[in-house]
């Protein structure tokens, strides 16, 4: 296993400094959208209001409940239910957490409709763990942000009070699931795996950073959680650091494993704040590693913004698919909540100028092809703005490293 240092990056963004970023570094194409952009508080605030607009217009399906996410992956020919509720968790959350909500009937309603459907969506054969059976499946996306919304939406107070009882029968299934579709021997979690759901895999470094935060959720609820399935999580996570600070795709890097280009820094922005900030909620990680994924994240912002909104899925060289560009923004913003008060000031400013840069003339951001999808993308944008304020993601007690089997 390779040593955990600190990223040292060709440009290294210091915090606090406002040097701008050179139009070009290796590996960086600097887009002409990213001239800053000032983004006061003010900009932010009509951000959100809007923000929530374009979700309550974009909210759709039967009963008007839902907000499927839409890639090119399809289950007889249909959105996978995967999506559909993990779209769905995703931006009623975002409604939950925007300011206001609790005087918002309007929000209000479209979060009920959106609860009704995730606790009614557990008896679809494609969600149900009675029928995996491994290869590319993404279910398990489904299971985890349903746990991850309704434990935080549990936290604020915010599940009404008829749907209280169905809620928490669907936690039992949605966690359950999570439980019960971890990697086995590997632990965490990923999409593709080989045939058998008892076959050992490699579990995939962004997957298993969102599942593991929506276990935190979950125990801070109060829900039963396994601490051997987060410690196998974390511990697969510690392994998954190259030598420059990279964090792989899938399974653990290793000095005997050959350097890759889909391996290298610009293409793994995303997973390495998502890795590190996961880490450290659970006394694993350290700011200086945080820090180095944020500094990789802005200075490799080019090569995402290359992929969002376009066709096809991981490109070379750097392998980016369109779908890690607001999942990227996302970790970003949160790990920077992870540093020291006096830094996250400048970061937050940088973050946040690139995000705007891409926001669309409607309000909405979407970094696919698809339409609907740009309801996930706002509420990924959404909740990366509102970082700062949202209340902070959930943090678990330093663990013992799980026992060898």
């Amino acid at each position: 296993m390779f040593m955990r240092t600190p990223m040292l990056l060709s440009m290294v963004l210091l915090a606090g400094c406002s040097t701008v970023v050179p139009p070009v570094s290796p590996g960086l194409f600097q887009p002409d959208s990213a001239v800053p952009i000032k983004i006061d508080a003010d900009a932010k605030a009509q951000a959100i209001t809007k923000g929530i607009a374009v979700l309550l217009k974009l909210q759709q399906g039967n009963d008007n409940a839902e907000w499927p996410y839409e890639g090119v992956y399809r289950v007889h020919g249909k959105i996978p239910w995967g999506y559909r509720v993990g779209g769905t968790a995703i931006c009623a959350l975002a409604l939950v957490e925007a300011p206001g909500y609790g005087e918002d009937a309007d929000r209000q309603a479209a979060v009920h409709r959106a609860l009704k459907f995730i606790c009614g969506s557990r008896g679809e054969e494609d969600l149900l763990v009675t029928t995996y059976d491994g290869e590319y499946d993404v279910r398990s996306w489904g299971h985890i942000e349903a746990v991850g919304a309704i434990a935080r939406m549990k936290q604020l107070d915010a599940i009404p009070q008829d749907l209280r009882e169905d809620v928490e029968a669907a936690m039992v299934f949605y966690l359950d699931a999570v439980h019960t579709l971890e990697t086995p021997k590997n632990g965490g979690w990923n999409y593709s795996r080989p045939p058998g759901k008892d076959t050992p895999a490699p579990p995939s470094s962004f997957m298993t950073s969102r599942g593991a935060q929506a276990l935190f959720e979950a125990a801070q609820a109060g829900y039963a959680v396994d601490a051997g399935t987060i410690a196998r999580a974390l511990d697969f996570l510690e392994g998954t650091h190259t030598a420059s600070g990279a964090v792989v795709y899938s399974g653990s890097a290793s000095p005997k494993r050959p350097d890759r280009e889909s391996d290298a820094v610009p293409g793994a922005v995303g997973r390495m704040c998502a890795t590190e900030a996961t880490l450290l909620l659970a006394g694993r990680g350290s700011a200086a590693a945080a820090r180095a994924s944020v500094d990789a994240f802005i200075v490799h912002w080019g090569w995402l913004n290359q992929r969002r909104a376009k066709t096809g899925t991981h490109i070379k060289p750097y392998m980016v698919a369109p779908y890690y560009f607001m999942f990227a923004h996302y970790y970003a913003a949160e790990a920077v909540e992870m540093l020291p008060k006096s830094e996250r000031g400048e970061y937050r400013r940088r973050i946040n100028e690139l995000l705007f840069s891409v926001r669309q003339e409607d309000g909405s951001w979407n970094d696919r092809v698809f339409e609907r999808s740009g309801a996930y993308g706002t509420a990924m944008a959404m909740m990366a703005i509102m970082a700062p304020d949202r209340r902070p993601p959930a943090r678990i007690a330093p663990e013992n490293k799980a026992a060898p089997e």
